[in-house]
């Protein structure tokens, strides 16, 4: 006999698995499930994998990166190895091994940081580096493993806190990118409106992979300084979808009117996975302009 909870768990798992379903339903089910945790919770969000949705894969694999469940790892490398799905969906697999962040996940990462697909060896490479860091003896500051935005970070902020300092390691494409990658988390967490902009002057600068976790960082942030440098990156066709796709989906988080609008104008684009961050993005727009008290609601519309 299934317990009150477990049931509910295999409900708001129905509803994250209905492709019948709005996908702002599907995602707003996920993100429940991430908040129950546990072995049933896992294992409804591993059948997802097969959905033709790339868009609603990633974010499947970002949540359980974040639940930082061992239980999930299986599910991970199998994504990772899976050359049918999309790339988008393999680096996020990647990233989320890394985020778990148990050593038994490092000769797979070592694997595949030699990809060919460039997006796919460059997470990575990342998430090796992530539990080198966290395998240091010599780390003694835990300020690091603190996050104000309370995320799960495929690297740990630097230590530096000039911000001109940063911003010329963050731009510097011949340092290693952990290494980038940790100056652009230490600006995010100065949460200044200098240290946003230096932070969008990352959406011109470095691979796919680095602009796309900028785009990300500034949806954490919130701040209608960097709408203009999002804007841009979500309106240039000639940039890479998943760059793009994050850029919509920060301007969800972000939440303004002109947002709002700017969204509005992507719901046709031509690669699916904008026009539906577009949609996932309005929604949270939405969500951020509401009286709602949580956007992982699916159990108390599931209980109503």
């Amino acid at each position: 006999m299934l317990n009150c909870q477990e049931k509910e768990i295999i409900a708001v798992g129905k509803v994250l698995n209905n492709t019948c379903r709005p996908l702002k339903e599907r995602f707003r089910a996920l993100f429940t499930l991430k908040n129950i945790g546990g072995s049933l919770a896992i294992q409804e969000i591993e059948k997802g994998f097969a959905d033709p949705s790339a868009l609603l894969k990633h974010e499947l694999a970002y949540c359980l990166g974040q639940m930082q469940d061992s239980r999930a790892i299986p599910i991970l490398v199998d994504v990772l190895k899976d050359k049918s799905q999309e790339p988008i969906v393999r680096h996020e697999a990647g990233e989320a091994l890394g985020a778990i962040g148990n050593n038994c996940v490092i000769p797979i990462l070592n694997e595949y940081s030699k990809e060919s697909i460039v997006e796919v060896a460059e997470t990575c490479e990342l998430a090796l580096n992530r539990l080198r860091w966290l395998n240091d003896t010599k780390i003694k500051d835990e300020d690091l493993l603190e996050n104000p935005f309370a995320s799960v970070d495929p690297a740990p902020p630097a230590q530096l806190k000039d911000i001109q300092m940063l911003t010329d390691v963050l731009l510097n494409e011949n340092i290693p990118l952990f290494d980038r990658y940790r100056a652009m988390f230490s600006l995010r967490n100065l949460q200044t409106k200098e240290s946003v902009h230096a932070l969008a002057k990352g959406l011109n600068a470095g691979s796919t992979l680095f602009r796309h976790e900028i785009a990300f960082i500034l949806g954490q942030l919130q701040e209608e300084e960097s709408v203009p440098y999002l804007q841009a990156s979500l309106e240039n066709v000639n940039e890479n979808e998943m760059v793009r796709h994050e850029c919509a989906e920060a301007l969800g988080a972000i939440a303004s009117p002109l947002c709002f609008n700017i969204l509005k104008k992507y719901l046709d684009d031509d690669k699916r996975v904008v026009r539906e961050s577009c949609v996932i993005a309005l929604d949270m727009c939405e969500y951020e302009n509401s009286l709602e008290f949580q956007y992982a609601n699916s159990l108390l519309k599931i209980n109503a």
